[in-house]
C-alpha cells in the first residue's frame, strides 16, 4: 500500500508534528510505502521549520514550491497541476491531506488524478466565529466542495468531527477520531529542574503558570494579561512562563512594562520541540486559552508531565481537560474562573498532584504515538479494502 500525505508547510506546530510522527511511524510498518509532500518552509521563519526532522528517512519528503500559505491564484493553479501530475505518475492508493490550502488543492489534485481513496485530516477548524463573515463563508464553501470528493475524515478530537458534520460536510460514517499521539517518554520523565528554573530566572519558591502557544492573535495571551494584576495580587509569588515565539512579543512586553509586571513574565522565544518537555517540567500548572484549536497538544503534553491544566471550553479541550479530574474547564466567567482556579491550585499541592496523576493515566491510554500510528494503519487498510464502495457514496 502506497500513501502520500500533503501539508501546506512544516512550521513548528501541533498539526505538523502529528503529520511527521504519522509518516515516520507508517514508514516502519511492513507493506506500507509512505511519503510527505509539503510547501516550502523557511529555516529563518519566526515560526521555525520541522523539515530536518524527516532527514532520518532520505527521500521521504518532497517539496512542492508552489504550495504556499499566501493567496496566489497562479501558484495555486501550478501547485494543483504539479500535484495532479505527481499523483498520476506515482499512483498512490491513498492521499491523506492536512491543513487548509493543502487540504483543498491536494484533494482536488488527487481526485483529478484518479486516486482510489482520499482522506482529510482535521487538526483544527478552518471555519468558525473566530474569523469574519466573508472569510468564514469562503472557507466553509471550499470545505463543502472538497468534502464531496473525500472518502474519509480523520479528526484529532470528536469535537472536530462534529463541527464538520454540523456544517453539512459528509456523513457520520465517513468520520474517525484519532487522537494526536506524541512521544510520551520525555514528558513522563519531566522534572522540576532547579537548574532550568534558574536559567530562566525562576526562583525556588515561585509558582509557575505556563502557557505554550505562538505569540499571535487568538492564542489567549490577552485574556491572561487582562487579569494578571489580580493574579499577582492573590498569588504574590506567581511567575508566568510563555513558551513560544511570534510577532506579538514586542506588544506584549510593552503592555507588561506599562503594568509594571514585566519581571513576572518569562518569554522563552521559539524553542525546538525537544526542549518543550523540560519547560513543562518546571511549570506548576498549564493554562491554555486559545480560541481556535482542534485538540491542543499542550494539554496532553502537560498532563503527561503530571501537571494540572486549565482551558477554555472550546473544540476538543473538554475531551482531556476535565473539571476536578485533570484540571479545570473554564465555562462561564472566564477571567473570574481563571483566577479562582489558579488560587485553588496554588494553595493545595495535594490537589495539584491528584489532578496531575489522573491526567497522566488518561494520556498514557490515548496519546502514545504508537496508538495513533496503529489506528491510522488500521483505518487505511479498512478503507483500501472497501475503496470501491466508498467511491459509490460520493455525491
Amino acid at each position: 500500500m502506497y500513501v502520500s500525505h500533503v501539508i501546506t508547510r512544516l512550521i513548528v506546530g501541533g498539526a505538523q508534528e502529528n503529520t511527521i510522527s504519522t509518516v515516520l511511524g507508517l514508514h516502519e510498518k511492513p507493506g506500507i510505502k509512505v511519503d510527505l509532500i509539503s510547501g516550502p518552509t523557511s529555516t529563518t521563519s519566526p515560526e521555525g521549520s520541522l523539515e530536518r526532522t524527516l532527514d532520518v528517512v532520505p527521500g521521504i519528503l518532497h517539496i512542492e514550491p508552489n504550495l504556499v500559505r499566501q493567496i496566489s491564484p497562479l501558484r495555486e493553479v501550478l501547485a494543483y497541476q504539479n500535484l495532479k501530475r505527481r499523483f498520476k505518475e506515482t499512483r498512490p492508493d491513498i492521499v491523506h491531506t492536512h491543513s487548509g490550502k493543502a487540504g483543498i488543492i491536494g484533494r482536488m489534485a488527487a481526485y483529478a488524478a484518479g486516486v482510489p481513496c482520499i482522506i482529510h485530516g482535521i487538526h483544527g477548524p478552518s471555519f468558525g466565529p473566530f474569523q469574519g463573515a466573508v472569510s468564514n463563508k469562503v472557507f466553509l464553501t471550499a470545505e463543502k466542495m472538497a468534502g464531496r470528493i473525500t472518502d474519509h475524515f480523520v479528526g484529532v478530537a470528536d469535537a472536530m468531527c462534529q463541527q464538520y458534520l454540523d456544517a453539512g460536510i459528509g456523513t457520520s460514517g465517513q468520520y474517525s477520531t484519532i487522537y494526536s499521539g506524541f512521544d510520551l517518554s520525555a514528558f513522563l520523565a519531566a522534572k522540576q529542574s532547579p537548574e532550568l528554573r534558574s536559567q530562566y530566572g525562576i526562583q525556588p519558591g515561585d509558582f509557575v503558570v505556563g502557557k505554550i502557544a505562538r505569540l499571535f492573535e487568538l492564542k489567549g495571551h490577552d485574556q491572561i494579561f487582562d487579569v494578571f494584576p489580580e493574579m499577582v495580587k492573590k498569588i504574590p509569588n506567581i511567575k508566568l512562563l510563555l513558551v513560544g515565539g511570534g510577532p506579538f512579543r514586542e506588544r506584549f512586553e510593552v503592555q507588561l512594562n506599562e503594568m509594571g509586571l514585566r519581571d513576572r513574565v518569562v518569554f522563552t522565544g521559539l524553542v525546538p520541540p525537544t526542549e518543550v518537555p523540560g519547560l513543562v517540567g518546571i511549570m506548576d500548572v498549564l493554562v491554555h486559552l486559545s480560541q481556535r484549536e482542534g485538540l491542543p497538544r499542550a494539554l496532553p503534553q502537560a498532563m503527561a508531565a503530571g501537571k494540572p491544566v486549565l482551558s477554555l471550553n472550546l473544540d476538543g479541550a473538554p475531551e482531556v481537560c476535565i473539571t476536578d479530574e485533570t484540571g479545570y474547564l473554564l465555562m462561564g466567567d472566564v477571567p473570574k474562573e481563571l483566577v479562582q482556579s489558579l488560587v485553588s491550585l496554588k494553595n493545595d499541592a495535594e490537589l495539584r498532584n491528584r489532578l496531575g496523576e489522573q491526567g497522566r493515566v488518561l494520556v498514557k491510554k490515548r496519546f502514545a504515538v504508537s496508538t495513533m500510528v496503529d489506528a491510522v494503519e488500521q483505518l487505511y487498510r479498512r478503507l483500501k479494502e472497501t475503496s470501491d464502495s466508498f467511491k459509490s457514496t460520493k455525491k
